[in-house]
């Protein structure tokens, strides 16, 4: 009996046995297996890096602002009594657009005038009878005093009645009227603006580090899709302060615009000229990998399995410096050289060392200046 037991526990024992080592080969050779699996090369467009000459530009977007520009509003209360212009008119400096009535002010100043003269004749009459010696020099000076308070009352009620009359205080373009005639405005009540709209300003802000490469009298392009313009200016001033929560600098450009199809505040894209070129390598901005460590490119060369031994075409990652953009293109720095075959897309789905299909049927434009149809 306990011969039988043994031989039945040695039977199981290598039953359990053989099983075992039966599934440690089999997940030997899966791990085998798996250590020689080479995933399907992934599919990608190229670019071949070529040197390019790269003009020195700064881009950013500017507001319209008019060299002369206000909202004229009532100096002193009063009714309308006469509008003298049209919403959109242009006018001269010095041209009347407003009177407001002065009936009570011109009854004022007609008493002033009549007081004024009395004063004048009163001290004739006192200079004679000082001469005279009929009356004491005091008085005669009392009535000198007297006429200058007098005609210093019709000269205030002159100024008073012509600061009712408002005048352009430039030449420009009116906006729409904000008045009625006989209506009561009160003082400060706004009336029309008035811009002076040739020439005009554009102001944008550039960061810190451009400030040194910025010139007054450098070249400004500015333009404007949606108002389908595009015209040229120059660099009037330049901040002297530096903004200290964006650490960025402001600029003015002035732009003649005898069109007058420049607004106030419109946006308008603006490119400032450096007057200096470089040479750079142009890729497609597609084709980099940006990252707080450094922007990199994937660059495809023939690469050499170590297991295997053989050759394969695959990626390699290289950190490059970038410089400024401009259209489709990004400026390489360093990183890279003239010849390099680079990864335009489908850089996402890269490692380093992994294996690539190239397919150049479809592939990102490199277009420095395009031109897309829904612009």
């Amino acid at each position: 009996m306990a011969k039988r037991m043994g031989l039945m526990l040695l039977i199981v024992g290598l039953f359990v046995a053989g099983i075992g080592t039966y599934k440690f080969l089999q997940i030997r050779a899966a791990i085998a297996q798996g250590g020689a699996y080479q995933p399907p090369p992934e599919t990608v467009t190229t670019v071949v890096a070529q040197e390019d000459e790269w003009s020195s530009t700064l881009r950013a977007i500017g507001g319209v602002e008019a060299v002369n520009g206000v909202t004229l509003s009532a100096d002193l209360s009063g009714v309308v009594r006469e509008i003298a212009f049209q919403s959109g008119q242009r006018v001269g400096k010095g041209q009347v657009l407003v009177r407001l009535d002065v009936a009570t002010e011109r009854a004022q100043l007609a008493q002033a005038v009549a007081s004024s003269d009395l004063a004048k004749l009163d001290l004739e009459r006192a200079e004679k009878l000082v001469e005279r010696g009929a009356i004491a020099q005091s008085e005669l000076d009392r009535m000198r005093a007297q006429a200058h308070v007098s005609a210093a009352s019709v000269d205030g009620y002159e100024a008073l009645i012509e600061r009712k009359t408002i005048r352009a205080p430039f030449a420009g373009v009116l906006g729409i009227r904000r008045i009625d005639l006989g209506q009561r405005l009160a003082e400060g009540d706004a009336i029309v603006s008035l811009q002076s709209l040739d020439p005009v300003y554009v102001n944008f802000t550039l960061p810190q580090g451009d400030v040194t490469e910025l010139k007054v009298g450098s070249a400004v392009q500015v333009s404007s899709k949606e108002a389908g313009l595009s015209r040229v200016g120059r660099i009037t001033s330049v901040n002297s302060v530096i903004d200290p929560r964006t650490r960025n600098v402001e600029v003015q450009a002035t732009l003649t615009n005898n069109d007058h199809q420049l607004r106030p505040g419109m946006f308008v894209d603006v490119t400032v000229d450096l007057g200096k070129s470089t040479r750079a390598i142009a890729l497609p901005t597609s084709s980099i990998s940006y990252a707080p460590y450094g922007n990199s490119v994937f660059v495809v060369e023939e690469i050499k399995d170590p297991k295997s031994g053989k050759a394969y075409k695959g990626v390699n990652q290289r950190f490059v410096k970038t410089g400024r953009e401009r259209g489709d293109q990004v400026a390489i720095l360093d990183g890279l050289k003239p010849g390099d075959e680079v990864v335009s897309s489908g850089a996402f789905k890269l490692r380093p060392g992994a294996a690539v299909v190239v397919d150049n049927k479809v592939k990102p434009a490199n277009d420095p200046a395009p031109k897309p149809e829904d612009n």
